[in-house]
């Protein structure tokens, strides 16, 4: 039997958002800085020739530059001050992530609270500015070599690191601010509408394709179709999850002996979210990005590395998978559920896994559950990312679209429709709440009136 409060979760109706005058502001100021997040994408960075980049960026549409666009919103194809998007923070959070479960004094650091927190928080956004730094100076270097600039020269490259170093940190600050005052988690949505504008464009230029009969109708239709059943299959693994039965035994409080509860430890089929696909393409995009942006002068050993992991070889297809099965073990154990913590949690809550002793054999058993889990997560994750790899290098779609802005997209949606639920059922007990007070206000002021008859 359901709980009264499943019951007012299924009955939450989207008409309540009308209501809920603190939930409307929320989205008005997400979508406002969403939009000074688009606007900051059409402001290039100065001493850019405008048409040789253009050029340039057209003729990459379909491999490295669309990749860049995927995740930057388009401003890398128009050099904008937002050029290098959010990524280097994303970089940067993830490898202190790493750190933080690899290096003991970080660990530790971890586990003093907010303090803790903050100081982790100030080492991510000072790897950030030397992550950003290091990419905005190679980016300029490359523009400088492929001749896309007006004056090149020590201060075109001063001016460009600042310039996309700055608009990183302010993208840095936008994203925060949207997390604390507004709906969604901030990072995540700037990177969702840089996909998600990219879109349309993209889309019509497919259809166009067609309709000059570069592309059958065939091969639209089934590309349309075979992106609404992944990205069905996506929601599908993201909700799955393989609950662990827990027990929790009688206890004594005074005079009082409350009977033991149960509930249920829930692992996700995919712990790790879309960061083992990250990991994987940043390492497999590195030989590319030297080789596009250094023209033709690649050496004879880069040269070969091209042509055996070029994109939609079968080496590199093959790297690609492996890559993704090891990251999402290594993420998985490492940061995103660590089984030894799991287990002493459960110990010092006084719960533990019928027929498993808590503590060590705990954490073994709960090892053994997630690496079965993962066999499948994996899988997924590797299926997910490889499927459009393969059939965009076999059809030639002229455009870029990936398995890693699938799970973005799909995710940061489910994640963004679930707070906005939670803040409609909350608003809703604040109701329930006002009137409960209301009554007993009206029956108190009804027993005052005076005596009654007799």
């Amino acid at each position: 039997m359901a709980s009264a409060a499943e019951q007012m979760a299924a009955n939450t109706s989207w008409a309540a958002l009308g209501k809920a005058a603190d939930l409307r502001s929320r989205i008005f100021f997400t979508l406002g800085l969403l939009i000074v997040y688009r606007l900051g994408t059409y402001i290039p960075v100065p001493g850019i020739d405008g048409n040789a980049l253009r050029n340039f960026m057209d003729g990459a549409a379909a491999g490295l530059g669309g990749i860049l666009n995927m995740f930057t919103g388009g401003a890398i194809s128009r050099m904008g001050i937002f050029a290098l998007g959010i990524m280097p923070y994303i970089s940067a959070s993830i490898i202190v992530q790493l750190l933080t479960a690899l290096v003991p004094s970080l660990e530790q650091l971890k586990k003093e609270g907010e303090q803790g927190r903050k100081k982790i928080n100030q080492y991510t956004r000072y790897a950030t500015v030397l992550i950003g730094t290091f990419q905005a100076f190679g980016l300029a270097k490359s523009l400088e070599a492929g001749d896309l600039v007006h004056t090149p020269g020590m201060f075109f490259v001063a001016s460009c690191v600042i310039t996309l170093v700055g608009g990183t940190m302010f993208l840095m600050w936008l994203g925060e601010q949207i997390t604390a005052r507004g709906i969604g988690n901030g990072i995540s949505l700037i990177i969702f509408v840089g996909i998600i504008a990219e879109i349309p464009a993209a889309l019509a230029q497919f259809l166009s394709q067609g309709r000059s009969g570069a592309i059958s109708p065939a091969v639209i239709i089934g590309v349309i179709v075979m992106m609404i059943a992944l990205i069905a299959f996506v929601v599908f693994l993201e909700r799955s999850l393989r609950k662990i039965h827990i027990q929790y035994p009688r206890r004594q409080v005074g005079m009082k002996v409350y009977d033991g509860g149960t509930s249920h430890l829930p692992i996700k089929v995919n712990p790790a979210g879309v960061i083992p696909a990250i990991f994987a393409s940043s390492l497999l995009l590195l030989p590319t990005t030297i080789a596009t942006f250094s023209g033709n002068s690649t050496g004879p050993v880069l040269s070969t590395i091209l042509a055996y992991f070029g994109p939609g070889q079968p080496l590199y297809l093959l790297f690609f998978a492996g890559m993704i099965v090891f990251f999402a073990y290594f993420y998985t154990h490492n940061v995103a559920f660590k089984t030894e913590d799991v287990a002493d949690n459960l110990k010092n809550q006084n719960g533990f896994v019928p027929g498993i002793r808590p503590g060590e054999k705990t954490a073994q058993y709960l090892e053994y559950v997630v690496n079965r889990v993962l066999v499948l997560g994996s899988a997924y994750l590797a299926f997910v990312c490889l499927l459009p790899e393969i059939i965009r290098s076999q059809l030639a779609i002229p455009f870029y679209f990936g398995g890693t802005s699938v799970l973005i997209v799909v995710s940061v949606t489910m994640d963004t429709i679930q707070q906005v639920q939670s803040h409609l059922l909350a608003h809703q007990y604040e109701g329930l709440i006002e009137k409960s007070q209301l009554r007993g206000r009206g029956s108190k002021r009804a027993k005052r009136k005076g005596p009654a008859r007799r």
